[in-house]
């Protein structure tokens, strides 16, 4: 038995813990959740995570611990090996800071840009006035980052969780129509990140293949298929 199984899907979130278990080189098995069979809301994941959403991890090696929500997985992945994460206190907090940031403003900005857009929009449900707000706010909100950017390589100096947590969200921006031609500072970041090994490794959990390398026409049916297999 691997020391975790992680229970996961090709979403944000996901690759948030997948990246991180690939960069910890920590060893661990994977189970697919499949979002069209609705296997995220069975009896069984339910007692993993009774909010029935991914990622989740069962650390064997701590007496079958089991977590959910990727920010505290993140978090509890460098707490158990000591890696990704500030030792001196200040760094510490400022990296709280940052990993708030994300899991409060970044991602469910850009997932709201994303769900009116891929997944209303194609079911007929057409609300400008939602998908400028939350294209606008996104759009603002990869500015922080860009500025953050300016004049470091890496959102805390160096590289951490906070980098792992915040670089699916960010590099969701096609996703939610946001243009990032003139964030120089993101873009040359999201390129650094994804160069990472252990990102791309990651990026290929669970599918097998990094999913948002789409061109225009297979986003289209991407988003037509997300939005036939929502359940709110």
């Amino acid at each position: 038995m691997s020391e975790i199984t992680l229970y996961t899907a090709p979403t944000a979130n996901g690759w948030k813990a997948s990246i991180a278990l690939e960069e910890l080189g920590i060893d661990y098995d994977v189970e697919y959740l499949h979002f069209n069979r609705n296997e995220q809301k069975t009896p069984e994941f339910l007692k993993l995570n009774p909010n029935g959403r991914i990622p989740v991890i069962v650390d064997h090696d701590n007496e079958d611990f089991v977590l959910a929500e990727s920010g505290a997985i993140l978090l509890y992945l460098a707490e158990r090996s000591g890696k990704l994460w500030p030792t001196d206190p200040t760094l510490r907090h400022k990296a709280m800071q940052w990993l708030m940031f994300q899991m409060s403003a970044v991602g469910p900005m850009l997932g709201q840009a994303m769900f009116f857009q891929r997944i209303a929009a194609p079911k007929g449900i057409v609300d400008e006035y939602a998908i400028e707000r939350y294209v606008t706010e996104s759009k603002r909100l990869l500015g922080v980052l860009n500025d953050a950017l300016r004049d470091q390589e890496y959102l805390c100096g160096e590289y951490s969780m906070v980098d792992i947590a915040t670089f699916p969200w960010a590099r969701a921006y096609r996703w939610a129509n946001v243009d990032v031609s003139d964030l120089t500072h993101l873009t040359a970041w999201l390129a650094r990140v994804e160069a990472r090994e252990a990102v791309q490794r990651g990026l290929c959990v669970p599918a097998g293949k990094p999913r948002f390398d789409y061109s225009d026409d297979e986003l289209k049916a991407a988003a037509q298929r997300n939005a036939q297999l929502y359940d709110a």
